[in-house]
């Protein structure tokens, strides 16, 4: 294998929570705009009646509209000439460039109006591997979404490909 790509402090890393949680209480206006933008008129969303009858506490959302709902606005002089923002979950590596590598979902309890859901990122794994064109770096990031009752509600992994 080549010389490494990460650096031991980055490595050490693994584990880590890369920034504070953030909290947003889920918005009745904002997930059904949500939800219309992404063309799921679920109405489940929409309609509190028929979401009571399909079992919800209250008013459901699109399962994606947790991490949407989280997303802190940023302006562009933080943005990166990978198109990433700088951020406290940046992890330092010997590479050029950043890249999306994929993402999973486990979607374990419903989120509804109302809720207060938290996110907590960590590093979950970081590693180098040799490809075709040479080493590059896999860095997976794991937010876990809580809700008020300390419910885990979700949890995603974003994979970075980085060279």
């Amino acid at each position: 294998m080549s010389s490494s790509l990460i650096p031991p402090e980055s490595l050490a890393r693994v584990g880590e929570v890369l920034s504070e949680p953030v909290t947003v209480r889920i918005d009745r206006r904002e997930a059904q705009r949500y939800a219309y933008a992404v063309g799921d008129v679920n109405p489940i969303y929409f309609d509190v009646d028929l979401a009571h009858a399909a079992g919800y506490r209250s008013l459901t959302v699109p399962p994606l509209f947790i991490t949407h709902a989280l997303v802190r606005p940023e302006p562009a002089q933080k943005l990166r000439p990978d198109g990433l923002y700088e951020d406290s979950t940046t992890v330092t590596l010997k590479v050029s460039r950043m890249m999306f590598g994929g993402e999973e979902w486990d979607f374990l309890e419903p989120v509804c109006v109302g809720d207060e859901i938290t996110g907590t990122t960590r590093l979950a794994d970081l590693d180098q591997k040799d490809g075709k064109k040479g080493p590059f770096v896999r860095l997976v990031r794991e937010t876990t979404f809580t809700n008020q009752d300390g419910q885990i509600v979700a949890r995603s992994r974003q994979i970075g490909i980085a060279r």
